[in-house]
């Protein structure tokens, strides 16, 4: 499936992406746990000052089960989140919303990713938003599941081998933007 017709994506379009693998670097075996430990990938930065003049709404889904371990607590992971939002803002770029789900994995009816769970409390902020005027950014395959749950269109970012078929991907956020400017200036 193609992202096409990507050339009317100015306007209305939704851009939805998970944070740990794509906005910043995933700490190995752990979790970013206070600001210091957030890391900006290559290239993110200007990926989302690109992104605020082309998409209607920047919303972050990320599943967030540090703090369901007791590994942190919720007033950092908002900490870290007030930042990112604010950093961002002060390099062009914007964050509209930040959802996460802090249940464990092992948690029944859990709310993480590929849950809707996060989707429906964005489309209740933003009604705006349509599913098949969104796309969905992740690097894992509950990132490209929840999309395809969703009704968005998915790009996977990273090299992640992962047994649900993305309807594109690239090595970077950059790369994705990249591809969008060109798209649109077509």
């Amino acid at each position: 499936m193609s992202l096409n017709p990507l050339n009317s994506i100015k306007g209305d379009w939704s851009l939805f992406l998970d944070r740990d693998g794509v906005i910043n670097k995933r700490p190995l075996n752990d979790y970013v746990r206070q600001v210091e430990d957030f890391h900006f990938l290559p290239g993110t930065l200007e990926a989302l000052r690109y992104f605020n003049e082309v998409f209607a709404r920047i919303i972050v889904i990320t599943n967030q089960q540090g703090v369901g371990k007791g590994l942190m607590t919720i007033e950092k992971l908002h900490d870290i989140h007030s930042w990112m939002q604010e950093f961002v803002k002060q390099n062009g770029g914007r964050i509209d919303a930040i959802y996460s789900c802090t249940d464990l994995a092992s948690a029944p009816n859990n709310c993480r990713k590929p849950d809707l769970a996060m989707a429906k409390q964005a489309q209740q902020a933003y009604p705006e938003i349509r599913p098949e005027h969104a796309i969905m950014v992740g690097d894992t395959a509950s990132d490209i599941l929840f999309g395809k749950n969703a009704g968005m269109k998915t790009v996977l970012i990273g090299d992640a081998a992962i047994s649900i078929t993305p309807d594109m991907r690239f090595e970077s956020l950059l790369d994705f933007a990249f591809y969008i400017k060109k798209i649109i200036s077509s």
